[in-house]
């Protein structure tokens, strides 16, 4: 049986992040995995991508050319907003590789057309990383629960007509996925609820598996050492923030942490916390947030995210939508209690008071409340940590996820269904 996985990137974001992680992690249960790209960063031989310099470069204009209709909307809120409206090449792709199945996760960024998904042959199962395969078009939904009808008027366009891009996005997929036959995978219990709560998939199969994670890889290091590499310093209790576009990221709830931050420093804590962040360089004009602030730029390797972890005493997102970040579930690998609130799904992963902190959604004195807590008492942080390490082993590693994931290919060519 041979597998092929189909996402934008291989290492460029959470989605591919995750994505690669289950591609191995099928290789070593000696699966017969494969990967099919957009652009391609490692130099995996099982991972295909255009080769060609030219096809490269159609590549890459693919990502502008489908966002070429938005400028129509020049009020639209600037979070990502996938049309997937130009023609692809991906069968005649599919045809010289012959996978038995076609594992889809995120496919935007012009490489999958929305009618193109109909039309393959295999058995189909989709790994969804957002709810973009549900929406009229946005990546993540906010307050707008018009998904759950028909989207028209969208907010994420700042669009008063009914007739706009999010219902022209969104009438396509109903009129292509009418009789669609796929599974759909969630790795978060809450993605599944807004799938079955949708227009477009409630009657889908759905199957939850969470995201994997080699705990080889991520796995406490030694506080001190880690601080002493990272030149962090050794006497000061460490808050970790991060993220890709850390900073910049609205829905990672930066915005929300200042706040969180200030009440902190007007505690008797002021002199002994300091802020660490990570996936961002120190701004031009970087926010006061009270306490000393260490930038520690973008890291891709796993031995230096494991190390940046590894110094903290613990990670905090306050993410205001996030389906199951990665950035938890590696903290948590590497023995680091984390906080925050309780959306999406990331309650699947903190376990309250157990291993980390939920706070009441956007409660930004909850937020810091619990920041504290982890902090406060050195044996109820050790105890903490513990546990963390204890959640990963038991229930996200990649050969747990690995293996659900084989056993629905298997039962699917077993079968002979496309669902």
């Amino acid at each position: 049986m041979k597998a092929l996985l189909i996402n934008t990137y291989d290492l460029n974001g959470g989605a591919a992040r995750a994505a690669y992680r289950l591609h191995k992690g099928l290789q070593h249960i000696g699966a017969n995995s494969q990967m099919l790209v957009q652009e391609k960063s490692s130099d995996e031989k099982s991972i295909l991508a255009p080769e060609i310099n030219l096809l490269q470069g159609i590549a890459k204009a693919r990502i502008t050319l489908d966002s070429l209709p938005l400028k129509a909307y020049n009020q639209r809120k600037k979070n990502i907003f996938s049309l997937q409206w130009l023609p692809d090449d991906i069968n005649h792709q599919i045809n010289k590789i012959k996978p038995d199945i076609i594992n889809l996760h995120w496919i935007n960024s012009g490489l999958i057309q929305i009618e193109t998904i109909a039309k393959f042959r295999q058995p189909v199962f989709w790994t969804l990383h957002d709810m973009w395969a549900f929406t009229g078009g946005c990546h993540y939904s906010g307050d707008c629960n018009l998904y759950q009808t028909s989207c028209n008027s969208c907010p994420e366009l700042n669009s008063p007509h009914t007739n706009d891009l999010s219902s022209w996005v969104w009438q396509r997929k109903a009129k292509a996925w009418n009789n669609l036959s796929l599974t759909i995978i969630s790795p978060s219990n809450w993605l599944a609820k807004c799938v079955s709560s949708s227009s477009l998939l409630k009657n889908m199969r759905v199957e939850v598996i969470p995201n994997g994670i080699d705990i080889q890889k991520y796995q406490p290091i030694k506080k001190q050492f880690a601080r002493e590499i990272l030149n962090l310093p050794q006497d000061r209790q460490l808050i970790l923030f991060g993220s890709l576009e850390a900073t910049n990221s609205q829905r990672k709830g930066f915005h929300l942490l200042q706040p969180a931050l200030h009440q902190i420093n007007q505690s008797s804590w002021k002199d002994k916390i300091d802020l660490v962040v990570f996936g961002a360089s120190k701004p031009q004009n970087p926010p006061d947030f009270g306490l000393p602030i260490h930038y520690l730029g973008s890291f891709n390797d796993n031995v230096s995210l494991s190390l940046v972890y590894s110094a903290a005493d613990v990670f905090v997102l306050p993410s205001v939508e996030d389906n199951l970040p990665n950035t938890i579930m590696e903290a948590l690998s590497c023995g680091t209690p984390c906080a925050a609130f309780d959306i999406g799904g990331i309650g699947d992963m903190i376990e309250h008071e157990q291993n980390g902190y939920l706070a009441s959604p956007y409660n930004t004195h909850d937020l810091a409340a619990g920041i504290i807590w982890i902090l406060e008492n050195q044996e109820r942080s050790k105890k903490l940590s513990v546990n963390a390490r204890e959640t990963i082993e038991k229930k996200f590693t990649i050969e747990i996820q690995a293996n659900r994931y084989l056993s629905l290919f298997d039962e699917a060519i077993i079968t002979g269904n496309k669902s």
